[in-house]
């Protein structure tokens, strides 16, 4: 996500962030409007892909043929960088800007490059949260289309996901041979938009040839199985048969349902089947990025697809790629769901990371956050002090902390924050991408370089064979600092069932508020003795997952009181308002 809504553009791009200097200001899409792109074709040439692989959708953004890069082979010796954060904060952290910037310094210095990211969702766009394109000079772009519709994926994700709802609707609607349940029905319909109000409806109204009245409800499309099917399938055949195993509901008799009992696998399957091929596009400075699935860190696995992250490999020597939210949740997502069960093993960490951010974790008025005050930095340091531990120590992956610079970081600030993370025996760079562009991220770029040379052996928080529990307190303890999990006999009979039912191998997704190590979004920096209250159970047998809601986390967002929509619109041809 961007890091601002503005850019403060002087002649010399001197990192001059502050809307209050007096100079000319210029947004993160006025800058991405006027960047000057190679056609889509172009990109892929430089990457060795010939032009009849490449479904284009426009000039800018294409489709890469699925067969095309299957038969690649491997790349000898790819490195892949992760580029995770502290927990996130209102005053921003820029782990997208990074990766972005990261990627262009790279090519800058010389190394073959490619980006892997996420595509937004248009709840956050029109929300609060903002886009996922990056932002001041480290973009990718077309950036209206990334954050838009893009090539449609996300529609294709919520109709496969909503035909299935459907179907399920329809056999009970005509004699439900299956004999389901109408009150375990599990399977919800989804929306790629914020809307508290269909979080929990009853639907069926109407008579008897509307069907059989149930309370139901919607998740917003991230959070959707199919999402992190689609995201976690290595191929169409693994996802269709992922789709297959999908749990929908149950019987009478209490057993489970599946997409295959309803024949809806095959459907589905051609529904994702474009969709399921990465997307192209290129940064500001044309270096050649895959922008594929969606799926939130705080209530889905926030990763990429692994299809995309795959073929860059096999495309560049160099694939920086991004985790959702803070290290505690994406980056613990990457390692114990994405990289178990693709195979994928990072060679370096990118840590991300601003003094303003870990002011705000230390107690700093946000109002001031830009004004010297190293008690509040000290103070929240500990916030990054953590994710470095669980990044070296639990994860086991080698670390560089890159510090997204402001002009307002005083020296003062910066030398304690050196002081503090060079005792941690780990490597600290100040980079200035967001105003800059790679040439602000090259001495981030030549770490991450010598990083990769280190051994790497990354090693997972729980093993398979713990049970569903245990992996649960695993991560609570080693992860998050929790001195205890708790559940109601509700949720602890139905992991219970999961268990008998054959899914206690299956790795957990925690589902938890992103802006703490703890499931009260209050407590700041890195809190330790706090319980995580389990409240909620999901199975994803497609994805080969256990969601635990803890908390108070929604899987429907809902829109602040002043959404970001109300500053978007479509004037003179052009979209403003966008970041």
């Amino acid at each position: 996500m961007a890091l601002s809504n503005r850019l403060v553009v002087v002649t010399a791009r001197n990192n001059l962030r502050d809307c209050d200097v007096g100079v000319t200001e210029v947004s993160d899409i006025e800058i991405a409007q006027a960047a000057v792109m190679k056609p889509i074709i172009e990109v892929g040439a430089d990457l060795g892909i010939d032009a009849k692989y490449l479904e284009p959708y426009g000039y800018y953004k294409a489709k890469v043929s699925l067969p095309y890069l299957d038969s690649l082979p491997q790349r000898d010796g790819s490195k892949l960088i992760l580029v995770t954060a502290i927990s996130p904060t209102p005053a921003g952290e820029g782990k997208t800007t990074t990766t972005v910037g990261l990627g262009d310094a790279l090519r800058r210095i010389g190394k073959s490059s490619m980006i892997c990211l996420r595509e937004p969702s248009l709840g956050p766009v029109f929300g609060m949260k903002g886009g996922a394109a990056g932002g001041g000079y480290a973009q990718v772009v077309p950036m209206e289309d990334i954050n838009l519709h893009f090539t449609g994926d996300f529609a294709a994700i919520a109709l496969a996901n909503n035909l299935l709802a459907a179907l399920v609707d329809n056999h009970i609607h005509h004699g439900n041979l299956l004999d389901i349940d109408v009150r375990r029905v599990t399977w919800k319909r989804v929306v790629d938009m914020n809307d508290r109000a269909l979080r929990d409806i009853v639907i069926s109204l109407g008579g008897v040839a509307n069907g059989n009245p149930r309370q139901d409800g919607f998740d917003i499309v991230v959070a959707s199985e199919i999402m992190a099917i689609f995201c976690l399938a290595i191929s169409i055949e693994d996802l269709k048969q992922r789709v297959s195993k999908i749990v929908v509901g149950y019987t009478r008799g209490k057993k489970p349902v599946l997409a295959s009992d309803l024949n809806a696998q095959g459907a589905m399957t051609v529904i994702l089947k474009d969709a399921f091929q990465p997307n192209l596009v290129q940064t500001l400075e044309n270096t050649p990025a895959f922008i594929h699935g969606g799926p939130f860190a705080n209530i889905a696995h926030g990763c990429n697809s692994v299809v995309s992250t795959t073929a860059a490999l096999k495309l560049a020597d160099y694939v920086v790629t991004e985790a959702g939210f803070g290290a505690d949740l994406g980056a613990e997502k990457f390692v114990d769901i994405k990289c178990r069960k693709s195979g994928l093993r990072p060679s370096a960490c990118v840590l991300v990371a601003t003094i303003r951010a870990l002011k705000f974790h230390g107690g700093a008025d946000p109002k001031n956050l830009t004004l010297e005050n190293l008690e509040a930095l000290r103070a929240g340091i500990v916030n990054l002090e953590k994710h470095v531990s669980n990044i070296l120590d639990v994860y086991s992956i080698p670390i560089v902390v890159a510090i997204n610079h402001f002009v307002t970081d005083t020296p003062a600030e910066v030398a304690l924050l050196r002081d503090v993370v060079e005792g941690l025996g780990v490597r600290i760079v100040l980079s200035t991408h967001w105003s800059d562009g790679g040439a602000g991220a090259e001495d981030l770029a030549h770490a991450v370089v010598e990083l990769c040379q280190q051994p790497s052996k990354m090693t997972f928080v729980y093993p398979d064979e713990a049970t569903l529990w245990e992996k649960l307190n695993l991560v609570a303890s080693k992860v998050y600092g929790a001195s205890e999990v708790t559940a109601d006999t509700k949720v602890r009979n139905r992991i219970k069932e999961m268990e008998e039912g054959g899914y206690g191998r299956f790795p957990i997704c925690i589902a938890k508020t992103q802006y703490s190590f703890s499931t009260d979004p209050a407590l700041k920096g890195a809190p330790t003795g706090h319980s995580i209250n389990v409240r909620e159970v999901r199975l994803s047998a497609g994805a080969e997952f256990v969601v635990m809601v803890c908390g108070e986390i929604m899987t429907m967002p809902g829109l602040p009181k002043v959404p970001s929509s109300e500053r978007i619109d479509y004037i003179d041809g052009k979209v403003v308002g966008l970041f």
